[in-house]
């Protein structure tokens, strides 16, 4: 059975014990629907007493202007994409919880990511830290390993992510081709790539 918002909510809290910070992974292809169950599960803990905070791995997107001088703007949202050490080391200094850290958040709507956008507060108790490649084995974002106490990863069946792809671009205003192929010669490539070279979660969702 597919355990509801609130049932990982409570595993989540159940883990966490008497923890202080308590991050957890949600990882999973592009338009698996990360940012909304992040948002979803905040609320759920804080409905259930508990302080939660979402932090974004888009907002480490590289800038266009940096991905055209790299040649990798048409694959933007790829691995290689992101600001993988600023990344690591944003995660880093949340986990310690020394103090207040100010966190990035893309806007997709102008394809940028905007700097110190979202606080995560030092009395924050669970961190929901969502992304494609949260899990993924292969290095630099294997430096991850270790960092999550406990991860969720989606992963829908492939036409459900592609119908959904397929309408995020069109409602952005591509037309019908270029979100064909945003679709099919990035999107999907990287979902297969957090498919197959993920490392276990402790909690797998197909819907």
């Amino acid at each position: 059975m597919t355990p509801t918002t609130e049932d990982i909510a409570r595993t989540i809290i159940d883990r966490a014990g008497d923890r202080q910070r308590f991050l957890v992974a949600i990882a999973g292809p592009p338009g698996a629907g990360k940012s909304t169950l992040a948002d979803e599960l905040a609320a759920a803990l804080k409905v259930l007493g508990e302080s939660a905070e979402v932090l974004p791995m888009d907002g480490f997107h590289m800038d266009d202007a940096i991905l055209r001088e790299k040649g990798l703007l048409a694959r933007k949202g790829a691995p290689d994409t992101f600001d993988v050490r600023g990344f690591v080391d944003i995660v880093g200094a949340v986990k310690a919880a020394e103090g207040e850290v100010l966190v990035p958040v893309f806007d997709r709507s102008r394809e940028i990511a905007i700097a110190a956008a979202r606080i995560v507060d030092q009395p924050t108790r669970f961190v929901l830290v969502e992304g494609n490649y949260l899990l993924l084995d292969r290095k630099p974002w294997s430096a991850l390993e270790g960092q999550f106490d406990y991860s969720v990863l989606i992963s829908p069946p492939v036409p459900v992510l592609e119908a959904r792809l397929m309408k995020r671009w069109l409602d952005l205003g591509f037309t019908e081709a270029a979100a064909r192929t945003k679709t099919e010669d990035n999107d999907l490539q990287n979902g297969a790539l957090v498919r197959d070279h993920s490392r276990p979660a402790d909690c797998v969702l197909t819907a």
